[in-house]
């Protein structure tokens, strides 16, 4: 069963209003409703249903591995001035796009990394995430320089 008429009160309405979605349910009514002015429903409605970030669950890791990086470490990538404005260059944008779509994800990673700019972007993402690698890249040199005037 359909609602009133909120104009007449007497028969069911078949008409809503565009602007305030005011039941009615003939021309007559219409007409009735249109000699006062209506405004479109306060946007109480729109607040309720609208998302709220504490509301959003946090994304959760089934499967961790030694490369998942904690989401602490992650938030630190939003706090870099650096990034930001590597951010900026639309170049490394649309790279950034065309990696996100590809189908092949690690493919499409490898030919970036031809690109200077993504190579950056790359090395300051891990530089923030990763700063004690920077020590162990740095051994590993050592390592490999030493292995090599050994073999002499």
């Amino acid at each position: 069963m359909l609602a009133d008429c909120e104009i007449c009160n007497t028969n069911e309405h078949k008409y809503r209003c565009k602007i305030c979605s005011l039941h009615y349910c003939s021309v007559v009514c219409y007409k009735k409703h249109q000699e006062q002015p209506c405004a479109p429903p306060p946007p109480a409605a729109a607040s309720e249903t609208a998302i709220r970030e504490d509301c959003i669950p946090k994304k959760i890791i089934l499967f961790s591995t030694m490369d998942t990086v904690p989401a602490e470490e992650l938030e630190l990538l939003g706090q870099s001035e650096h990034l930001k404005n590597l951010l900026y260059n639309p170049h490394l944008r649309q790279l950034l796009t065309e990696i996100d779509n590809a189908r092949d994800g690690m493919n499409a990673i490898k030919v970036a990394m031809m690109e200077p700019l993504f190579v950056e972007f790359a090395d300051e993402c891990l530089r923030l995430v990763e700063p004690e690698v920077d020590k162990s890249q740095d051994n590993l040199n050592e390592l490999v320089f030493t292995n090599r005037q050994h073999r002499r």
